[in-house]
This record gives structure tokens, sequence and C-alpha cells, in this order.
């Protein structure tokens, strides 16, 4: 699955980094602890956070993550979107909350 399937199946926000749209995904990180993520998180994973400060972007880049999903109508800061539209990071966003989206996208990716 791309990023741009997974905006147009849960209908979400583009903020910024519009370019990595056909990055491919292969999992999920749910966490909001920048720590948590910079450990455990795996390249071309999309990660799910309500964190919107510009160190997500650090993250994402230096895990080469696929995009970053902000949560509950969180918004990213101005030095975020710089930072994402500069690496190529999607910082997509939803009303849903963190548990929805995790579940929504679990069922999206899961191979049986």
């Amino acid at each position: 699955m791309k990023v741009s399937d997974l905006v147009k199946k849960y209908e979400l926000k583009v903020f910024s980094g519009a370019q990595g749209l056909e990055n491919e995904i292969d999992g999920a990180y749910v966490s909001d602890l920048l720590s948590d993520v910079m450990g455990n998180a795996a390249e071309n994973e999309v990660w799910i956070t309500l964190q919107t400060h510009q160190n997500v972007l650090a993250i994402a880049s230096l895990k080469d993550l696929a995009a970053v999903i902000l949560v509950k109508g969180f918004a990213p800061d101005a030095e975020t979107i710089i930072h994402s539209n500069e690496e190529g990071i999607p910082v997509l966003g939803t009303e849903m909350a963190t548990f929805e989206m995790a579940g929504k996208l679990y069922g999206s990716l899961k191979i049986d």
C-alpha cells in the first residue's frame, strides 16, 4: 500500500510532504514518545502520533518512515511543515483518535 492509498481510503488531510505520497508502507508504529519511536520504529512504517513539533520530522527522517499521521485533529507546527517538505515525508491528519486510526490501518495492512 502507498501513502496516497491511505490518504484516499481514510480521507486524511495532507498537511505537507506531498512529494512522498507514493512512499510504500510496510507497517505502522504508534507512540507519542520520541525515544521509543527512534528505538523501535522500522523503515517504511507510518508513525501515528499526536506530537506536532519539528522533532517529529527529525525522527521520521532518521528512521526513513513512510509518513506521519497526526490524530485527534492536531495540526503540525510551521517548522514541522517546512521539514516535511524538505524531507519528502508526508504529514497527514485525521480527526480520528489514535486507537481508531491504528485499528483501521492495521486492518488495511494485515496479511494473513
